[in-house]
């Protein structure tokens, strides 16, 4: 069909348009709108990695003190910029609290899986055969179980904390690392230069750490922020349902579960950390969408 229209559109042209006067494709322009989106995501990410890390340097209220007046107040000074919540806290100092337990649970956990992951798929990639086989039952059995039933099962065992977390979420995240790190070991181990290394003398774990593995973490390393973006969802998802973090600590899953009830009198409980949780998460992808864009691009030039 596209061959039909094709010749049937040179036959009625008189002359095509030559390639210098063709009409430039919008790819540059929503290569810099991505660019533009990318650079705004990371400028808000460094924003809350710094007020997560500085929280207890900052001007900032306790978050776990309560107020003189039991009561909502939205906006109400510029002591409190973002109002206070129904027990008088101060609800900016606890979305810069809940950021630093978003950022520690999406961050830590991140590293945590694509270090076991990544060092998984390399190994599994590079010896195939029996190696690769026993990796690959233990990746597919954590990626066929339940994520929310494991969790859940290992809150019950250790109970909610910042640890039990990392643990099971850094658990849930291995698999997406070792596949996409089997898979590029898989294609470049055939490559010359890894055979000009062999060919040299080195050994399987040299090949491994100086030929392959920098190849292999670029994909990875774009992987890593969208993963990054999904576990700032599963610890609020975790925090709301009352299986993350818990109080008095901050969270911001814990911030949206606390203001439900009420969303009609007080609205700002549940639209301000809301607004922290969706920016952090959209800027995660954009980010990841910005890398993998400029890695397919270097590796198509």
């Amino acid at each position: 069909m596209t061959e039909t229209i094709g010749q049937n559109l040179s036959a009625v042209a008189p002359m095509a348009v030559p390639a210098e006067q063709a009409p430039q494709r919008p790819s540059k322009r929503r290569g810099r709108r991505r660019a533009v989106g990318a650079c705004a995501g990371a400028v808000w990410l460094g924003l809350m990695i710094f007020a997560a890390i500085t929280a207890d340097l900052l001007p900032l209220p306790d978050p776990a003190k309560i107020g003189d007046e039991f009561s909502a107040v939205p906006f109400s000074s510029w002591e409190h910029v973002l109002g206070t919540d129904s027990l008088g806290r101060d609800v900016l100092s606890r979305c810069i609290y809940g950021a630093r337990v978003s950022m520690i649970v999406a961050i830590g956990s991140t590293l945590i899986a694509m270090v076991i992951g990544v060092t998984c798929g390399l190994v599994a990639g590079y010896f195939r055969g029996p190696v690769d086989r026993a990796l690959s039952l233990v990746i597919n059995f954590l990626l066929s179980f339940p994520a929310l039933i494991f969790l859940i099962a290992l809150v019950a065992a250790m109970g909610p904390s910042l640890t039990t977390l990392l643990i099971g979420l850094s658990l849930l995240g291995i698999p997406n690392f070792a596949r996409v790190a089997r898979a590029n070991t898989i294609a470049f181990a055939d490559r010359e230069f890894v055979t000009a290394a062999k060919a040299l003398g080195a050994g399987p774990f040299r090949v491994l750490r100086r030929e392959l593995l920098a190849n292999v973490m670029l994909p990875v390393m774009s992987l890593a922020l969208v993963v990054m973006a999904t576990l700032v969802v599963a610890e609020g998802s975790l925090s709301f349902l009352g299986l993350g973090i818990p109080p008095p600590t901050p969270s911001w899953g814990g911030m949206l579960a606390a203001g439900r009830e009420s969303l009609s009198t007080d609205p700002h409980l549940m639209f301000v950390p809301a607004a922290f949780f969706f920016l952090t998460v959209y800027s995660f992808n954009v980010l990841g969408d910005w890398v993998r864009g400029r890695i397919g691009r270097e590796s198509a030039l």
